[in-house]
């Protein structure tokens, strides 16, 4: 790939579900005060990115930081995360294939919601299979409409908010009123801050795609320094633009955010042409989270953490089983589509949040361990993360008090809790099955002698 393929694959797979849909589900958790979610949770991507971006630009790998895990922490931390992370993009491509439907399914109510989740699987399986050449490329041109779509957003909804629309303009008031700015208080800042970190999850599929980006450590230094502003701009001016525009409790938030805000604004007719252009944004994403998930499982099969079959690639060197794998769950949600159509893309929205703040934690505490290493050994770092270590740590904090707040949220506590013992028994697998590997090396070097 090129390195505009990895530009807008980061854009691509960051700017899907958790925006277009999840964002009305942050602000019915928290009220307007979802911009301080948004805040925290963009100032902790910020320097997990930056951290990141340092360990990628001096060693690339498909693995990225499950790899880095395990050089920096062990087999069994790296086993963790990156099939922690496969988990997580399993659900995502599966509330994607559900979100696309559903927006779908109220634009055009001609075809059962099931049935068109299960077109959008076959199809962008079929993509994924192609060849990263050709992946790439159709993922550009897909990034670059939903960007386009973005942009154009944030400028129709400032001019509604100038008076320049049919609509009169709010105002202020929808800040203030229906309960307040944090009409959930801070027990609503730490539910929101959940759905928040799965809409910023995606961005670091970055490092999963640079080992297959031409002079990756030039590359990924460039992305590194501009992807990030970019989604906090999208993010951020679209929230705020959503809560200025309605009240933080109405009905048509929850549902498509987007074109509540221009139908608010007075004009339907955009927002059916945006409500179509959000449905290709998701399936963007899915594509994009789609090869991450692959390529992860991949890594962890070439390194023994996973079934070796997983390895096997065709002529245009894509790892077909392991494509088809992580494809496995989104056919599933197809099932749930039929039985659950109204309550599944919440669920999975919900489950998704907790397992990311496992990877940055693990991002930050590897790149603590590794850079340290690296300038003990006078190796040479492409990149180098400003303010460290103490970024880092405040970084960590920051996550911690996250959690720590999650904790005081019935909801939000069921999350955490679960997704810390699936992430204890990821451990204790992850350690056996290295030990397994360390055996049966043992055994392949005296089998040679």
């Amino acid at each position: 790939m090129k390195a505009r393929h990895l530009v807008m694959m980061s854009l691509g797979s960051a700017i899907g579900a958790g925006l277009f849909v999840g964002s009305g589900a942050g602000i019915a958790a928290a009220g307007p005060a979802v911009l301080v979610s948004y805040v925290i949770a963009g100032l902790v991507v910020i320097l997990v990115m930056r951290s990141l971006g340092e360990m990628v630009a001096h060693h690339p790998a498909s693995g990225a930081f499950s790899v880095y895990a395990e050089r920096a922490l062990g087999p069994a931390a790296g086993f963790m995360v990156g099939w922690l992370w496969w988990i997580q993009l399993c659900l995502v491509i599966a509330a994607e294939a559900t979100a696309s439907a559903q927006l779908l399914v109220e634009l055009w109510p001609a075809l059962p919601q099931w049935f068109l989740a299960l077109v959008f699987m076959v199809v962008f399986t079929a993509i994924n299979l192609m060849g990263v050449g050709k992946f790439g490329e159709f993922e550009f041109w897909f990034s670059m409409l939903k960007v386009g779509a973005v942009v154009a957003f944030l400028i129709i909804g400032v001019v509604f908010l100038l008076g320049g629309t049919p609509a009169d303009p709010p105002g202020l008031a929808n800040l203030t009123e229906h309960g307040g700015f944090m009409p959930m208080g801070i027990a609503g800042i730490a539910a929101g801050l959940l759905v928040v970190a799965f809409a910023f999850g995606g961005i670091e599929i970055v490092a999963v795609a640079a080992a297959e980006t031409a002079d990756p450590a030039r590359n990924v230094s460039r992305v590194i320094r501009t992807i990030v502003w970019r989604i906090l701009l999208f993010y951020m001016g679209s929230v705020a633009l959503m809560v200025i525009a309605l009240p933080w409790d109405s009905e048509s938030l929850g549902t498509s955010p987007f074109v509540a805000v221009l139908d608010r604004a007075g004009l339907p007719g955009l927002g059916a042409i945006l409500g179509l252009i959000i449905v290709i944004a998701l399936l963007s994403s899915l594509n994009a989270n789609l090869y991450g998930a692959s390529r992860m499982v991949f890594s962890l099969s070439s390194r023994g953490l996973a079934p070796r079959a997983l390895t096997k690639v065709n002529a245009r060197q894509v790892p077909v089983a392991a494509v088809l794998t992580s494809t496995a769950f989104g056919f599933v949600a197809v099932l749930l589509n039929y039985l659950w159509a109204e309550a599944i893309l919440g669920i999975l929205l919900n489950i998704v949040g907790s397992t990311l703040i496992v990877t940055w934690l693990a991002t930050l505490i590897s790149h603590l361990i590794l850079r340290r290493r690296a300038e003990r050994n006078g190796e040479h770092l492409p990149m180098r993360g400003w303010g460290f270590p103490f970024t880092n740590w405040f970084a960590l904090l920051v996550v911690a008090v996250i959690v720590g707040l999650g904790l005081t949220v019935p909801d939000v506590r069921f999350q955490i809790l679960a997704t810390a013992l699936l992430v204890v028994a990821l451990l204790i697998v992850g350690h056996l099955v290295a030990r397994l590997e360390r055996l049966r090396a043992g055994e392949t070097r005296q089998a040679t002698r």
